[in-house]
């Protein structure tokens, strides 16, 4: 499912309009972006949470070529489901 389809989906089960879904979606994906930036975590009772995680730096190896290569340490995110989601999905 694309971000189109996602805000068409939102509209019909919601009877809003697809630009106020829209604007919604884009709110929401501000805010989570915004909080997980300042190194806050995002918590959906039912849904799950996203959290940032440091990567810490590692060797790897240069498929191309066989070199070993340094990785730098960065941030990602992780999202783990909760429970009820993971119940849902099986």
């Amino acid at each position: 499912m694309n971000k189109k389809q996602l805000i068409d989906s939102m509209a019909e089960k919601s009877g809003l309009k697809q630009t106020e879904c829209g604007k919604a979606l884009d709110a929401f994906l501000d805010t989570v972006t915004d909080a997980l930036k300042d190194g806050d975590g995002v918590a959906l009772i039912g849904f799950g949470s996203f959290a940032v995680k440091d990567r810490p730096a590692r060797e790897g190896v240069n498929p191309a070529t066989g070199k070993k290569i340094q990785i730098a340490a960065k941030k990602v995110v992780k999202f783990k489901s909760c429970s009820a989601l993971d119940g849902a999905i099986q």
